[in-house]
């Protein structure tokens, strides 16, 4: 709960703001982005690629241009998104912070401890006054130490993980509400696939990071690190005093690196920053979506029936090979000499030298070469981790631009603010009107509706009939407002279409579409989606399925409305407040008939509601008998008119049974993406056109 009411609460800045419409097409290498978004699309442009980008999730090459942008997302956003999630918990946070730099400090306190102990075990020997007793209490002190140290380290683990996962709980839900509240034309948007599947790849990064990723919090690490890096160096200056010393420093720093020398030289040359080629990224894509396809269970039947097996796996294995020449590593094409040689041997010979200087020096304190050797292994190993985490910060700060830029993602059939008109009923249910309108699915070149017109009083029924691929369905899209039409105008109770908030738009229909969903979950829920408000109303629930002519299907079920449906090739349900199911529950498959009797149902629980004016049905009774269609339009005819007989719902139904059709009280003809005719069965059989022959070889 505490979750939910700091979602609500919690806004993004203003200035957070993108919209994919206005963004500039790229940014040239000294131009500055004018905004998150811009900086984002920047950096995923693929140098000399003529408008090619990385595949979403690709490694950014550091670069000047990109260090750039990467500095414009860290001044423009990163501070204020970090509030957000102090926000969350700041007295956690904060302690998580200071615990991170206290904690840093241990490993040079360490060494020091060590060296202290060394060194008075060292000067007990040397005066010949070792006693056991003083040995056991060093060694309690340090057992001591490293007690409380793990016990800090623990409640500090413990605490991070209250941090983190409160942040990725808030992260996940607004990427899911984001997500929920895009419409069908933003997300065909390929951009905006690609922002989103990186603003999931940022969103991942919260449960323990994952492709390079670094989560925002773990920024504070790179602090911590150069504190830790920061103490040691304090800690070997304040114990180098005289030449002596200085040299046994040297010695050690030697000793240290050059193992690390030899492998850079042997193995390390010709890694350098790889930056993906257009041919790399092409090919990556590619064998990505072949991937996806052969593993689709939607696409299943049209790989077997057309036999794309084999054109699948050797267009994969093409794309394939060149990506793995890509990521093929440099020490496995270059080798050198040197690697050829064993130098271990000789390392270690070099990293005693030191040790046998020390013996040879009356002054010589073994706890100084132990604090020098710990220090500067510990500060190698400090510098390494730091490059590696500012490479993958460097990164995560592009995959925080992809969430801050989707968080601000407009959906495009929102209306603009001073645009926008509220729905009002009117006496009937609602009126329609269309003029000219026209739609092309995108990647098409011909369009898939065009100069449609036609008008419709309310309470009115209109049939649209026609040949598939006519167009039919795609109109019925456009009415419902799941996509967009390119010209045109559509009027619905004489108000511009565009003017209306989709989801108050919605909440006055109520639809059937002709491939509609299949839900792996219980009956009940199947039919109550229809109407999440009433989803725990039983009563509602069993009327529903009455009016859809579903309840002896319910009853012949094993275990009523909670029988577990199957759904093969289709996801689970869940939403909070659900039921728990068992995995193992035993599912029970469905005929097409019955699910359309569920489907049916589903439209029903929000149809006979009083505030619902549209409904619209697609092919709502196609795997029905004869029988059981006429009683689901008589049902349609009741729920339609008020208790007097007065019209009070306006219905389009889709149909290939004509003598369904004659039923409206308008009829349109549709044939090559238009409406060719369009009147009453009467009137259309006077014409004797396309209709009426239509009708006549149908009956």
């Amino acid at each position: 709960m505490r979750h939910r009411m700091v979602s609500r609460r919690l806004q993004f800045p203003a200035d957070f703001h993108v919209s994919p419409r206005n963004a500039s097409p790229g940014i040239s290498a000294s131009a500055e982005p004018h905004s998150v978004y811009d900086a984002w699309l920047a950096s995923r442009e693929l140098p000399g690629g003529n408008g090619a980008y990385l595949v979403p999730g690709g490694q950014r090459a550091l670069n000047a241009k990109n260090a750039r942008l990467a500095l414009y997302v860290t001044q423009t956003c990163t501070l204020d998104f970090l509030k957000i999630l102090w926000g969350l918990n700041p007295l956690r946070t904060t302690l998580m912070m200071s615990l991170n730099i206290i904690r840093s400090l241990f490993p040079a306190f360490r060494g020091y401890s060590q060296a202290l102990i060394v060194d008075e075990l060292q000067s007990l020997i040397a005066s010949e006054s070792f006693t056991w007793t003083r040995l056991v209490y060093l060694v309690l002190t340090e057992v001591f130490r490293r007690v409380i140290e793990g016990c800090l380290d623990s409640f500090a683990a413990s605490n991070e993980n209250v941090v983190l996962g409160s942040a990725r709980f808030f992260i996940e839900y607004k990427q899911m509400e984001q997500r929920l509240r895009l419409d069908i034309p933003t997300l065909a948007d390929p951009t905006v696939r690609a922002l989103l599947q990186e603003s999931e790849l940022f969103a991942r990064s919260f449960g323990g990071g994952g492709f390079g990723m670094l989560s925002p919090l773990d920024f504070i690490h790179v602090f911590s690190l150069m504190t830790e890096i920061a103490s040691h160096i304090v800690l070997i200056v304040s114990l180098t005093s005289g030449p002596f010393h200085f040299g046994i420093l040297c010695l050690s720093i030697f000793s240290t690196l050059l193992p690390l020398f030899l492998s850079w030289f042997s193995c390390s040359r010709d890694q350098k920053e790889h930056v993906a080629s257009v041919k790399e990224a092409r090919a990556s894509d590619r064998q990505e979506r072949l991937r996806n396809l052969a593993y689709s269970d939607s696409h299943r039947p049209e790989i077997e029936l057309f036999g794309l097996g084999d054109w699948i796996l050797k267009s994969w294995s093409g794309a394939r090979k060149i990506v793995l020449s890509f990521e093929q590593p440099a020490y496995a094409r270059n080798t050198s000499i040197i690697d050829q040689f064993n130098l271990m041997e000789l390392i270690s010979a070099i990293q005693n030298i030191p040790l046998l200087l020390l013996l040879q020096s009356p002054a010589a304190s073994l706890g100084s070469l132990t604090v020098y050797r710990h220090s500067i292994q510990s500060l190698v190993y400090a510098f390494r981790n730091l490059v590696t985490t500012a490479r993958m910060a460097f990164q995560g700060i592009f995959l925080m631009s992809a969430f801050t830029a989707s968080m601000r993602l407009k959906p495009k059939l929102n209306p603009k603010h001073d645009e926008l008109v509220r729905y009002t009923s009117v006496l009937g249910g609602a009126s329609i009107s269309a003029r000219g309108l026209s739609y092309t699915y995108p990647g098409s070149s011909e369009p898939a509706l065009k100069n449609i017109n036609f008008s419709l009083d309310a309470g009115e029924t209109l049939a649209i009939v026609g040949y598939n691929g006519s167009g039919k369905s795609t109109l019925a899209k456009i009415l419902l407002r799941i996509v967009d039409f390119d010209k045109g105008s559509l009027l619905v109770n004489g108000v511009d279409i565009r003017r209306y908030n989709p989801d108050e738009y919605h909440s006055h229909l109520s639809a059937v579409f002709q491939g509609f969903s299949k839900f792996s979950t219980t009956v009940k829920e199947n039919v109550g989606l229809g109407n999440v408000e009433k989803i725990g109303y039983r009563s509602a629930i069993e009327t529903a399925i009455r009016l859809a002519q579903a309840d002896t299907l319910v009853e012949s079920l094993p275990n009523g409305l909670k029988t577990m449906l199957e759904t093969p090739g289709f996801e689970s349900m869940s939403y909070p407040g659900m039921m728990f199911q068992d995995e193992t529950s035993q599912r029970h498959g469905l005929s097409g008939g019955e699910w359309q009797r569920i489907a049916l149902a589903r439209a029903f629980m929000r149809a006979n509601e009083p505030g619902v004016d549209l409904l619209l049905f697609d092919e709502p009774t196609s795997a029905l008998d004869a029988l059981a269609q006429n009683q689901i339009f008589e049902t349609l005819e009741k729920i339609s008119r008020s208790p007097s007989g007065e019209r009070r719902k306006t219905i389009i139904f889709i149909t290939h049974r004509l003598s369904t059709a004659r039923r409206a009280d308008k009829i349109a003809m549709m044939e090559n993406g238009t409406i060719s005719e369009f009147g009453s069965h009467e009137e259309l059989m006077t014409k004797n056109g396309a209709y009426a022959a239509l009708y006549r070889a149908s009956v």
